[in-house]
């Protein structure tokens, strides 16, 4: 094996993307994938003043390395390139923000860092229910999410559903010591409620699932293909 000198590599690369198998770690070998897609020339240069600028303002001056980094967007994956090519990576990264927004529902909706008891039991017991809250949205967020789009063609946005489960704590709580009969038809009418009331605004620009949808069905359907072929 040898150390992968990316800069000098990206610099003497012509095509638009690259994907490229590598090996991680010190001592244990982990394989996965280099996606490497070069930026747009303006979005490199924009990239390149903000990092001037930055380096201006802190008193040093930009390495050439650095610089050459920034017109390529680089992706680590263990995904392999049958389930996902690296148009699809690119396109699943874009994904991210998900990931944020339940950190932001913990944080700024369920209000995790902020504690207004002043006793042990108290504490515990806003905890809890918020902990609860948790279970309950990110338990039904899935299929959620899949029948607003089969039947809206629409985005679930979890901001939403956040706060409508947060509006019906007092019932879903009292039905949680329901016989389980009584709390799956609870759970029944709060989805079905939540249709109506979770779906991302209609826009004309599409969702970066959708794009990642559209990138994953276009992969299915040259896999079929050359599977009919093949046969």
């Amino acid at each position: 094996m040898q150390t992968l000198e990316l800069v000098r590599v990206l610099a003497r690369e012509s095509r638009p993307l690259l994907d490229k198998a590598i090996y991680l770690g010190a001592r244990e070998r982990v394989a996965a994938r280099l996606i490497a897609a070069r930026m747009p020339e303006a979005v490199v240069n924009e990239r390149r003043r903000q990092a001037r600028a930055v380096a201006k303002k802190r008193g040093y001056t930009p390495s050439h390395a650095h610089l050459t980094l920034l017109a390529w967007n680089l992706f680590i994956t263990n995904v392999p390139g049958t389930v996902w090519t690296p148009a699809t990576v690119c396109k699943a990264y874009s994904l991210r923000w998900q990931a944020e927004l339940v950190f932001k529902s913990w944080k700024s909706d369920l209000h995790l860092a902020t504690l207004t008891t002043r006793t042990v039991e108290s504490t515990l017991c806003y905890l809890y229910g918020r902990m609860l809250l948790i279970l309950l949205t990110y338990a039904l967020c899935p299929t959620l999410r899949a029948t607003v789009w089969h039947k809206k063609q629409r985005e679930l946005s979890l901001l939403k559903l956040v706060r409508h489960f947060q509006a019906l704590a007092e019932w879903w709580l009292q039905a949680l010591f329901q016989p389980a009969a009584a709390l799956c038809s609870f759970l029944s009418c709060a989805c079905m409620t939540a249709e109506r009331l979770v779906p991302k605004a209609s826009r004309t620009r599409r969702t970066s699932a959708q794009r990642l949808r559209e990138s994953l069905q276009t992969q299915n359907d040259f896999i079929q293909l050359t599977i009919k072929l093949a046969a």
